[in-house]
């Protein structure tokens, strides 16, 4: 038999700001939020529901890919799917149980060391925790060990296979040129494999130790034509190429398999999700090959040879792992006469992190855990479920006692900074100022911060000074970009309540404000309004949903009018001072001396004062854009005036061969996409509203711009999900459903409608519309072509019988 298996390593680098941990707005996403939730809909989300299309390019299913390849996603990557996208985060779940049944009891689900850390270059610590946080994190989630493990970049050495075989682990998968040399089992002489490794079959790694683990070395010509050549434009193409990797001269059984990033189905390559749904569907329909994952082909064909590795290999450097650690050549483009110089200092500088990190730990420790390093080797299990740590701290806390909760969970969260700064996207990419070195600086901020809190000693000046010595291709040296960009993004009790103070002025309900992992107790609040002016006067707690820190203050602060914020912020005051400060502001706000408020918070607070530039990414953009609203509907206005007053005199010029002035063509430019947003957010739709910016849009052969274009796409997306999403329950609901994707046609929209074919399916399947099959029958199938569906798609979800 021939077997034939796609391994996914899913995978994004972190991107939550370090002390909020959360994903603040990344503007190169737009129009999503942020590059997790663009990359989500593009991809981790598609595959869980992948269409299958007919001869006719129709869709005569929807599938879930996970459940027929071998995959893992990276534990970051999870935590965030899980809290954003729980339906996709569930069905991620669900195929690896599906798996199971599929696969002889072997799941698709591979776990991964934790934060995709360069293990070869890490110590022996690091190492052990990683392997042990990476399945403590697979066992949660998919409520069974893992037999296999990804490891970041393929990278690999002994102490690494070493660390895995001691958890268990049964094998790995490695690129072709990480193979030194390979020889069957019992025989003396090794075989050199300078990158001609037989990928079809697996290899026992004997360790120094006594233990084995197995390792598959996938096909390196196929894993990169998926990733670079195009093979993704055709599903029947990509199947064809996997049974063509098998010797089939051979009746030996055999395994085919690739390995690529994740993201080259549906990110990287549009439609990949569904090239990948149809190789599998082809391969899955033939007699001669089936498909596999690898705990299933290692229990039916245990090695029968053995394999050695290159040290210190990994799948994205021929170097070895020089690329995180040296000017190794290796890169992704960047400007002419760039170097990656920088890579060797930053991660000295990290080292010397690292190093005061552990000095701390291992001294203020001590007297708190019982076994500190232990601790910090289950501490996985607090990360996963906050709400156990007073009864996990106890367990481990020295004679059982804990005689400081947040000082041991700041001892701790130092330590996951401490790892998480030496994620491997750091280095991987072209310039230390770039976004992913800088997110690993913040982490490695984090970590000194909390270093310097718990032993009251300083450590940030030599690291600045570490930075300094390492260069940039952009900047004067790290040091520079780093405290433009992260410095500016550490957090501290006294930020998170000033950011409570101004939002709290246009919060409908201030007191339920979330403050990402802070929590807000409201003492004591008050807010006044005076037009467009707004004051709030309050007390508050802030306290760490991580470290429980707590920290008291006064604040108060003032909205001018035309995006002007000014406040202040300080200790908390006592009852009577507290009074002084109401009475005094409140009275002058309320007789209108706006001035004299302004001059008694600078002389309340002092230098404590704050702007709304002071606020955290999300919620001054969140606050702008509320501020912005009057203004935008002023223009919105003018610009209607403009056009509405002059639509017949702008029609009666193009027909004459007369240009239009550059203010009636702003005009139109601004009307048309403000009309459409406007109906588009409205529900039920209104049709004539959208007949008639149809007719305005062709009227003035209007194009409109690539963002523009992106933007309302995924607005007409969410629109029609959103009218689905209502009951199904009359003609005329389908019919408006039919004739708004015609409009969107019209207006040369390009919505991706899988959300919406997910939506219609499961209302077949679940029998919420069979009822209506007489009545509508017409209408359901109408529907269903619109939205690409074969016609036996519908009959066989309406009539369960025909399936």
């Amino acid at each position: 038999m021939k077997y034939i298996c796609v391994h996914g390593h899913f995978y994004q680098p972190p991107r939550e700001n370090a002390w909020l941990e959360t994903i603040e707005n990344q503007p190169s996403a737009d129009p999503f939020h942020d590059w997790n939730e663009r990359i989500n809909f593009e991809c981790y989300a598609p595959n869980a529901a992948a269409r299958l299309l007919g001869d006719d390019e129709r869709i005569k299913d929807i599938v879930n890919n996970y459940s027929r390849i071998s995959f893992n996603f990276g534990p970051t990557l999870l935590s965030w799917l899980e809290e954003n996208d729980p339906s996709t985060y569930q069905k991620i779940l669900a195929a690896d149980r599906d798996s199971q049944a599929r696969f002889g009891g072997h799941g698709s689900a591979l776990a991964q060391a934790y934060s995709h850390m360069i293990l070869p270059l890490a110590n022996e610590r690091d190492i052990q925790t990683q392997i042990k946080w990476g399945i403590a994190d697979f066992v949660q989630r998919f409520q069974r060990k893992p037999e296999g493990m990804w490891l970041a970049e393929t990278a690999v050495d002994t102490p690494t296979l070493e660390a895995m075989a001691e958890q268990g682990l049964k094998f790995t998968v490695l690129a072709p040129r990480q193979a030194k040399a390979v020889r069957p089992i019992g025989q003396d002489h090794w075989h050199d494999t300078p990158g001609t490794v037989d990928p079809r079959r697996p290899y026992l790694c004997k360790l120094p130790s006594g233990r084995e683990i197995a390792l598959f070395f996938y096909d390196g010509d196929g894993s990169k034509a998926v990733a670079f050549e195009g093979l993704l434009n055709d599903g029947h193409r990509l199947a064809e190429r996997l049974t063509r990797a098998l010797d089939w001269h051979n009746e030996e059984d055999q395994l085919s398999h690739i390995a690529t990033d994740g993201e080259s189905y549906g990110h990287h390559h549009d439609r990949g999700e569904m090239a990948l749904a149809a190789a599998l569907d082809q391969l899955d329909r033939r007699s001669d090959v089936a498909l596999t994952v690898y705990g299933q082909y290692l229990e039916k064909h245990p090695p029968e040879w053995e394999a050695q590795i290159h040290e210190n290999s990994s799948w994205s450097c021929v170097h070895g792992v020089e690329r995180w650690r040296s000017n190794c050549g290796c890169h992704t483009g960047g400007e002419a006469g760039w170097n990656q110089s920088w890579r060797g200092p930053l991660r000295d500088a990290l080292d010397y992190v690292r190093k005061i990190t552990t000095d701390v730990f291992e001294r203020e420790a001590a007297p708190l855990f019982s076994d500190p390093w232990a601790a910090r080797d289950d501490y996985i299990e607090l990360v996963l479920d906050r709400e156990k740590s007073d009864a996990w701290l106890a367990e481990r806390a020295k004679g059982g006692e804990v005689f400081n909760r947040t000082r041991m969970l700041r001892l701790l969260e130092m330590q996951r900074h401490a790892m998480l700064m030496y994620t491997s996207c750091g280095w991987f990419f072209n310039e230390v100022s770039g976004i992913e070195t800088l997110q690993i600086l913040q982490y490695a901020n984090r970590a000194i911060h909390l270093a310097e809190v718990i032993s009251q000693q300083e450590y940030h000046a030599t690291f600045e000074e570490l930075l300094e010595q390492t260069p940039s291709n952009i900047h004067a040296n790290a040091a520079e970009s780093y405290r433009q960009n992260v410095k500016p993004a550490r957090v501290g009790l006294r930020r998170v309540a000033m950011h409570f103070a101004a939002a709290s002025l246009f919060e409908a309900k201030p007191e339920e404000l979330e403050l990402f992992n802070y929590r807000a107790i409201n003492d004591d609040f008050m807010r006044l309004r005076a037009g467009t002016q707004r004051l709030a006067i309050g007390q508050i707690q802030i306290q760490s949903r991580l470290t429980f820190s707590e920290g008291n203050y006064a604040f108060a602060v003032l909205y001018l009018g035309q995006h002007h914020v000014i406040g202040g912020i300080g200790p908390r005051l006592e009852a009577e001072a507290y009074q002084d400060l109401v009475d005094e502001l409140s009275s002058s706000f309320r007789g209108g001396s706006v001035g004299y408020s302004v001059s008694l918070i600078n002389r309340h607070f002092g230098e404590e004062t704050f702007t709304i530039w002071h606020l955290f990414r999300d919620e001054k953009r969140k606050i702008l854009l509320e501020l912005s609203e009057r203004s935008l509907s002023i223009a919105a206005s003018n610009f209607a005036d403009v056009y509405y007053d002059n639509y017949q005199l702008m029609t009666e010029m193009r027909s004459n061969g007369l240009k239009l002035p550059d203010a009636f063509l702003a005009a139109v430019n601004y009307i048309l996409p403000w009309r459409l947003t406007d109906a588009l957010e409205q529900s039920p739709f209104d049709l004539r509203k959208l007949e008639r910016i149809a007719a305005d849009y062709h009227h003035w052969e209007h194009q409109w711009s690539t963002i523009d274009a992106a933007r309302l796409s995924h607005l007409a997306e969410l629109a029609f999900l959103r009218e689905l999403e209502r009951e199904l329950n009359d003609e005329q609901h389908f019919q408006v459903l039919l004739r708004s994707l015609e409009i969107f046609q019209e207006l040369k929209l390009k919505p991706k409608l899988w959300q919406c074919q997910n939506r219609f399916l499961k209302a077949l399947k679940s029998g919420e519309i069979s009822t209506l099959n007489q009545a509508f029958s017409d209408e359901i199938a109408d529907l269903a072509a619109a939205l690409k569906f074969e016609p036996s798609v519908v009959a066989k979800a309406t009539n369960p019988t025909l399936g």
